[in-house]
């Protein structure tokens, strides 16, 4: 008899934060989940939680009928709700490690990550990356990855990230343009299971410039790269804009939303589905997704964290990871 796929691992993310709680809610609705484990300390757990230390991946399945599975990765110290603690840094990094090795290794087929707090992991470790995505990206040895954000009704993908509005004409290169449509066209196929890939590209200024009148930038670059990504065979429209781009009938036009700064991707999807909503890392060589949520100090330890997107992230990895293999 043949064995399922490998769990996805779960990594604890930051213990003061919420994602622990999450974990915890996810074994209630371990019905509605494909096979996972946590890496994390048990420690950690809210009171009371069902749990089953585990001592390799292979044993998550059985155990998940019992009580949430964790692979025990001991932590310094106390969890304290809202309370980063400087010594639990290092420990936070070496999960995501971790659940990197495994999942490279077979031993988990896709990697889900519980949210950090990016000055928590500088204060207490140096950490020297923006955030998760660039430390897979190291972790792996790839240098270009996008963002997605994805729902059930919408995909979208910001070229430019965490900068200030006024650098973004500056990061917005044809080159950065093109690496961003390129991964993510290759990845609707391989890990979306999207034959044909549909994208539409967003204007980076009012009304896509509108014939210059209002930017130059579509003029000068994006309707060309557009132009020339269209005659290799590649189904891309645009630019278009970005005001008329999200509401239902041209959702229904594209698979994927090319969008040219964070706020321009972020709004629609959150508008649409704030609490469902997936990150998801495109341009590595192992899947993985995120809750589209932080830490959520001010509610951690309150019983109040909703698990709905992490829910989503497991489901969209478990997806993801079929269509690839």
């Amino acid at each position: 008899m043949s064995q399922g796929p490998a769990p996805i691992a779960l990594t604890c993310g930051e213990p003061a934060g919420v994602g622990v709680e999450i974990a915890a809610k996810l074994w209630h609705r371990r019905a509605e989940c494909p096979p996972f484990f946590l890496i994390g300390d048990p420690r950690h757990l809210p009171a009371g939680t069902p749990h089953r230390v585990i001592a390799h991946p292979t044993e998550a399945a059985a155990a998940l009928p019992h009580g949430l599975p964790v692979l025990d990765h001991p932590f310094d110290g106390a969890r304290v709700p809202g309370l980063p603690q400087p010594a639990h840094a290092a420990q936070i990094i070496a999960v995501i490690a971790r659940a990197v090795a495994l999942t490279q290794s077979g031993a988990a087929s896709a990697l889900c990550t519980l949210p950090i707090h990016k000055k928590a992991l500088k204060d207490g470790a140096g950490f020297a990356f923006p955030g998760h995505t660039e430390y897979l990206a190291h972790l792996a040895g790839q240098r270009d990855v996008v963002m997605m954000l994805a729902c059930a009704d919408l995909r979208v993908v910001p070229t430019t990230i965490h900068i200030p509005l006024a650098e973004v004409p500056r990061a917005l290169t044809p080159e950065l343009l093109t690496t961003t449509i390129t991964l993510t066209h290759a990845a609707l196929i391989r890990d979306f299971g999207i034959s044909a890939p549909r994208l539409a590209i967003a204007g980076l200024n009012p009304h896509a410039g509108e014939g210059g009148a209002i930017g130059t930038e579509e003029l000068s670059f994006i309707v060309p790269l557009i132009a020339k990504l269209a005659a290799t065979g590649m189904n891309i429209t645009g630019p278009l804009p970005a005001d008329t781009m999200f509401h239902p009938a041209a959702r229904a036009r594209y698979d994927a939303a090319i969008c040219m700064y964070h706020d321009q991707a972020l709004i629609p999807i959150k508008t649409i589905d704030f609490a469902g909503g997936v990150n998801v890392t495109l341009g590595l060589p192992f899947r993985r997704t995120s809750p589209d949520h932080g830490t959520a100090f001010d509610i951690a330890g309150t019983g109040r964290a909703d698990e709905t997107s992490t829910l989503n992230a497991l489901q969209m990895a478990a997806q993801m990871s079929a269509y690839r293999a």
